[in-house]
């Protein structure tokens, strides 16, 4: 992770396009995030992406067909390298709901506590375009958000959670509403109130 950016694994990804268009598409879809991460949607060109990315804006278009589809694609690739960063915050040792969910909240605190840090790209787009619900943009974010809702349930429920679709989508508010507030107050700290209250909604689960 580069400051609070985490760092897009493309190439594995993308490798089926095979030699220079891949490394052209992958360089296109690394400038676009980090442009839309750091300034939003709406503020980012596609003469700022082919620039950062090293190329002409009509090689932008001849890889891609707009900007909104630069941002699905980008967003589809990223949210990839995210549930990755999900995965490494995992301890297969935890044993208990409680001992998972407390690692999970502390690891996304330290994610909070970086230099930089402005929340998630996901939340932050699906804001900027919230009266655009057919934007591909929010589609992406739609999915992104119900995979991390799935993976937290498959984690419960291997944890023994009694309830584990109703606990992840409680677990998930605290999540979004702790990034969110963190974010808006600049205090990682919400984020350990977020880890209290999804403890204390675990152990609801467990009586």
């Amino acid at each position: 992770m580069k400051g609070a950016l985490v760092v897009i694994s493309l190439p594995g990804i993308l490798g089926g396009m095979g030699g220079k268009r891949s490394d052209t598409r992958q360089a296109i879809l690394e400038a676009a995030y980090a442009l839309f991460f750091r300034r939003g949607f709406a503020r980012v060109s596609v003469d700022a992406i082919a620039e950062k990315a090293g190329v002409t804006k009509r090689t932008v278009y001849f890889h891609f067909t707009s900007k909104d589809d630069i941002t699905a694609a980008a967003l589809e690739v990223q949210h990839l390298s995210l549930m990755a960063q999900y995965r490494s915050w995992m301890r297969p040792d935890a044993g208990t709901v409680q001992a998972f969910l407390a690692h999970l909240f502390d690891s996304l605190r330290n994610w909070a506590e970086r230099p930089g840090w402005v929340g998630s790209g996901y939340s932050r787009i699906s804001v900027e375009l919230a009266d655009m619900r057919g934007h591909p943009a929010r589609k992406a974010a739609h999915r992104h958000k119900a995979e991390v809702e799935r993976w937290l349930c498959e984690q419960l429920q291997g944890f023994g959670s009694q309830e584990p679709a109703r606990l992840a989508q409680q677990v998930l508010i605290q999540i979004e509403g702790g990034m969110g507030l963190a974010l808006i107050h600049g205090d990682p700290s919400y984020l350990i109130a977020a880890r209290d209250a999804a403890l204390r909604l675990a152990e609801g689960d467990a009586a």
